[in-house]
């Protein structure tokens, strides 16, 4: 999920900001953004939120925030 990271940098924050943000543990976060591991609908929401995007814009379904 190429978007996670590109959105975390665009902003400036850290692995570790982001999870105390969210809190989703910052390892899951790493996996999320290196497409190890895909991110439930539950973790989705919580992140769509903390970015203030749109899931569909997450996993790349639409280019729309």
């Amino acid at each position: 999920m190429d978007r996670l990271r590109e959105l975390r940098k665009e902003r400036g924050l850290t692995l570790d900001l982001v999870s105390v943000g969210t809190n989703i543990n910052s390892v899951y976060l790493s996996r999320y953004e290196t497409g190890k591991v895909s991110p439930n609908i539950s973790t989705l929401i919580k992140l769509a939120d903390y970015y203030d995007v749109s899931i569909d814009y997450l996993v790349g379904r639409s280019d729309v925030r």
